[in-house]
C-alpha cells in the first residue's frame, strides 16, 4: 500500500516580508520540503507562514494551515486547505497534532512557545518520537542552554538519551533530515500511521 505523505508543521514569525532574509529562508524550506514529497502545515498567516507555504506551492507541493478565530485574518493565498479553530490554544495543539515532523524558523514569543511545547512533549514522552529541527542558528543559544540544564539532572527523559532537536544548517538540510526519518521508518516497519494519533498516550496525561 502506498505510504501517506507526511505532514510537516513549520513554526515561525508573522513579521518577515518578501525581500527579508528570513522570508527567503522559509520560502526555500517550503520548496525543499515539497521536493521531498512532504506536506507543509503552518499557522496560515503572513511572514514565515506565508513564505514556506508559497515555496511549497511554487515547487508543486501541498499546503495546509490551521487558523483561529482568535486572530481576525484568514489564511494566505498559498494555502490549499484551511482548518479553522476557535482559540489560540486550539490552534497550537492542532498544529502539533497534525505534524509528523516539525521545523521551527526564527520567530518571537509565539514561535518560542511552539518550539518549547513540541520539545517538551518529546522530552517527556507525551507523544511518540517525531523529528524536530530548527532552521539555522537563531535558536541555538536557547537549545544549548536548555540542554545544559537537562544534562544536569538525573532524569532519564528524552534529552538524556539522545538529542531531540536538530540544528539544521540550511533548508535542504532540514528537509533531508525529516525525509530520512520517514524513509527509515518505512524501510524498518509500517509504524507510521498518519496524523490522527492522540497527543497524550494513556498514563502520561498528568506528567510534568
Amino acid at each position: 500500500m502506498k505510504q501517506r505523505a507526511a505532514i510537516i508543521t513549520v513554526f515561525g514569525s508573522s513579521r518577515p516580508r518578501p525581500g527579508d532574509r528570513h522570508y527567503a529562508e522559509a520560502h526555500a524550506l517550503g520548496a525543499a520540503l515539497a521536493a521531498k514529497g512532504l506536506i507543509v502545515c503552518t499557522g496560515g498567516y503572513s511572514g514565515v507562514m506565508e513564505a514556506v507555504s508559497r515555496g511549497a506551492k511554487e515547487a508543486g507541493g501541498r499546503t495546509l494551515a490551521v487558523t483561529a478565530e482568535f486572530f481576525r485574518g484568514r489564511a494566505n493565498r498559498w494555502v490549499d486547505e484551511e482548518v479553522r479553530v476557535k482559540t489560540w490554544q486550539d490552534r497550537l495543539f492542532e498544529l502539533v497534532k497534525r505534524g509528523r515532523g516539525y521545523v521551527a524558523c526564527p520567530g518571537g514569543t509565539g514561535t518560542l512557545v511552539e518550539l518549547a511545547v513540541v520539545w517538551e512533549m518529546l522530552n517527556k514522552g507525551a507523544m511518540r518520537r517525531k523529528p524536530l529541527a530548527v532552521l539555522g542558528d537563531f535558536w541555538r543559544p536557547v537549545i544549548e542552554r536548555v540542554r545544559e540544564v537537562e544534562m544536569g539532572h538525573a532524569s532519564r527523559w528524552g534529552e538524556q538519551e539522545e538529542p531531540l532537536v536538530r540544528i539544521a544548517t540550511s533548508a535542504e538540510d532540514a528537509a533531508a533530515y525529516l525525509a530520512a526519518h520517514f524513509e527509515a521508518r518505512t524501510a524498518g516497519s509500517r509504524a507510521a500511521r498518519g496524523t490522527g494519533e492522540s497527543l497524550f498516550p494513556r498514563g502520561r496525561e498528568r506528567e510534568s
